[in-house]
């Protein structure tokens, strides 16, 4: 005969005990988030602070970089400070002279005769991105913009090359020989200029603007000309204020470029950087 045992009844939740954990548990998940979002909006500033921080550094030691390259008296900065224009070097060097009383299969670099349009440089031509190449231009004592003869702007003092054969540079005119009066350098150097360069902020009436930076391996005459500046490349999109200021020092040969850039998120984060930079221009 089996045992009779008495029966038990499965049990489970009730619709009105669910529904009271779930009310609970919003209420403590409501004052739990209360006291975590201070601590992760916190958090997300900081990185984006951060984040601004490092992208506005890293725009102006490339800009700083470049300025330290810039040709001699060749930084212009725009009417409205927006834009920075200069010459950019990639190399240079010291230039054969007639007083060096070289023998007969070296050339001097010719301040009289015009058709005099090759010369030898001494030491060993550079090499690599330094290379000098045809397309670039030799400079010769530049002084800046409206210093004639010596305005590489004007391709015054600028010869542009046309064959280098080793430590033999071939340009396709003599600008230094036709100079009124001629400028020779009194150290016999010179500089080889590769292109323009050009930063210019973009700012709209309303929103953030851009920072592009624009290269062109031709001389341009001013930065405030309208046209085409050449290659563009954005820097940043997210520039609120841009402003270039350059002090020339004349009598110590040098000059003192401020940049001041902020960057700015749509949320309204934002980072203002300043830097100044030293360059020396003796010519």
């Amino acid at each position: 005969m089996r045992p009779n045992y008495p029966t038990r009844r499965a049990r489970g939740f009730t619709l009105v005990e669910a529904i009271i954990v779930i009310v609970i548990t919003g209420i403590v998940a409501g004052m739990v988030a209360i006291f975590i979002k201070a601590p992760v909006q916190s958090y997300v500033d900081s990185v984006a602070r951060a984040e601004l921080s490092d992208a506005a550094d890293l725009i102006l030691r490339r800009i700083s970089r470049e300025l330290r390259l810039a040709l001699p008296n060749s930084i212009v900065v725009s009417a409205d400070r927006r834009s920075v224009m200069f010459l950019i070097t990639k190399t240079g060097g010291r230039y054969i002279d007639v007083r060096d009383q070289p023998p007969p299969a070296v050339l001097p670099l010719s301040f009289t005769n015009p058709a005099a349009r090759t010369f030898h440089m001494a030491g060993a031509a550079p090499t690599g991105r330094q290379a000098i190449v045809p397309g670039d231009f030799i400079v010769v004592y530049n002084l800046g913009q409206g210093q004639s003869p010596a305005d590489a702007y004007n391709q015054q003092n600028a010869g542009l090359v046309t064959a280098v054969n080793g430590t033999q540079i071939t340009m396709a005119t003599n600008p230094f020989a036709v100079a009124t009066p001629t400028m020779p350098s009194p150290t016999s150097r010179f500089q080889v200029v590769s292109g323009t360069v050009v930063y210019q902020c973009a700012l709209p009436a309303s929103g953030t603007g851009t920072l592009t930076r624009y290269t062109n391996n031709q001389v341009l005459q001013a930065v405030d000309v309208p046209g085409p500046l050449g290659v563009g490349a954005l820097m940043s999109n997210a520039v609120a204020t841009c402003q270039f200021d350059a002090t020339q020092l004349p009598n110590i040969q040098t000059a003192l470029i401020t940049i001041k850039l902020k960057l700015q998120l749509p949320n309204g984060e934002a980072v203002e950087l300043v830097r100044q930079v030293h360059v020396d221009n003796t010519p």
